[in-house]
């Protein structure tokens, strides 16, 4: 009786064994296929400190960066867009005018890490090319804004980024600015929504071929962009509030309204906007972001915060967010609307990370959760790239030049 149990229990066994390696094996089949686009990577803040090469594998264990090229090819992610990244100060002639001279001294970094590096990667500005870069095996850097100080009170800025190759502004940051309040500046709204600078940026930017992003912006410039834009918006790093709670992630509404006017919503996994932190945990990783932001730390620092980093993970090892968690923001925005409007924009090298995901080099995980969740491999290409590309072709075929 013994042996007939053991048996019988045998193809259990088995089955339970290799149903893993099952969905591994179709994971890596359909994430190679796939392009794979992420839009918010902040990596430029790493490439502005002296030392740090974009085309050198590193170690996130050692120094807690999360993006080179070698990590992109290694994990599969065939396009990202690199972050012009600027927190917004005080807005002033003087410090307007700093704020435009430090964004192009990041277009120039981005434009000269691409070059010194031809065979690995390119310049993307439109869909065609990331399909083109996929298919030679090079990375495709596309560029994207976040926080539009730099754009000054001059609407001609624009078009100097855009012929840089920039294809999106995220409006605002974690203040005001002359565009547009932000949902989370301390003093609450300035504008009430866009300035009406903000609007004639809005139509100069649909005019250009330029995707508007209201991530970062308060619920009332949301909604004002709507009415105003002329073509579908994106929210390039958001999650939603429904699942965590938090200003910067989009309401239901607001994303179903998105979903309406064609746009997409690219998930955050900046930990904080995946599953809501004790107030005490989120008061230490605002403060490690904050100190990730510098760009002028010498080794000692940099060493120093990423010890600290490590203690901090540690200390919340228990609440730190799982793929699982990240990946239930994606299937909140499908039974919100359809498969059509989400996609991913992890924010690495910004302070996004879960459990299970420490770089670039392990985006995998992601395909295999939504393999895992019964995802087609049609669902995923979408979620990986396609959804984002139609959005940047339907844009661009938009413009007005």
């Amino acid at each position: 009786m013994k042996k007939l149990l053991l048996l019988l229990a045998l193809p259990l066994v088995s089955h339970a064994q290799t149903a893993p390696d099952a969905i591994k094996e179709k994971a890596a089949k359909i994430h190679a296929k796939a392009l794979t686009i992420d839009t918010h990577a902040d990596v430029p803040i790493n490439m502005m400190k002296e030392g740090f090469d974009v085309a050198v594998e590193h170690d996130y264990a050692k120094d807690g960066s999360q993006i080179d090229f070698p990590r992109m090819k290694k994990g599969g992610m065939d396009g990202m867009f690199f972050a012009v990244y600027l927190g917004q100060g005080k807005r002033s002639p003087e410090n307007n005018a700093e704020a435009k001279k430090k964004a192009l001294a990041i277009f120039d970094k981005i434009h000269d890490a691409v070059k010194k590096n031809p065979e690995v990667a390119g310049i993307a500005t439109t869909r065609a090319d990331a399909y083109r870069l996929q298919k030679e095996g090079k990375r495709a850097v596309f560029i994207g804004m976040e926080n539009g100080w730099p754009v000054n009170d001059d609407l001609a800025n624009l078009k100097l980024y855009y012929d840089l190759g920039l294809r999106y502004i995220t409006l605002s940051h974690s203040a005001n600015n002359d565009i547009a309040d932000s949902s989370t500046d301390p003093d609450g709204p300035e504008w009430n929504g866009l300035s009406p600078f903000g609007e004639q940026v809005v139509k100069e930017m649909n005019r250009l071929g330029m995707m508007v992003d209201i991530s970062h912006v308060s619920d009332s410039t949301f909604y004002d962009v709507i009415k105003l834009t002329k073509v579908p918006v994106i929210a390039s790093h958001s999650s939603c509030r429904a699942l965590c709670d938090v200003p910067r992630n989009m309401t239901d509404d607001m994303i179903k309204t998105l979903a309406k006017n064609g746009g997409v919503i690219q998930i955050n996994f900046v930990p904080g906007f995946v599953k809501k932190p004790s107030m005490q945990q989120e008061l230490s990783m605002k403060a490690i972001r904050m100190k990730l932001r510098q760009t002028d730390l010498s080794p000692e620092d940099k060493k120093a915060l990423f010890e600290e980093m490590k203690a901090n993970a540690k200390k919340y090892e228990s609440d730190m967010p799982t793929i699982k968690d990240a990946v239930d923001h994606i299937e909140h925005v499908i039974k919100l609307t359809s498969v059509d409007h989400v996609g991913i924009g992890m924010d690495l090298d910004g302070g996004g990370r879960v459990q299970g995901l420490d770089d670039v080099s392990q985006i995998g995980v992601i395909t295999e959760e939504l393999v895992r969740r019964g995802y087609s491999a049609k669902d995923i290409e979408k979620i990986w790239g396609g959804n984002i590309m139609r959005v940047l072709e339907a844009v661009e075929k938009g413009k007005t030049m």
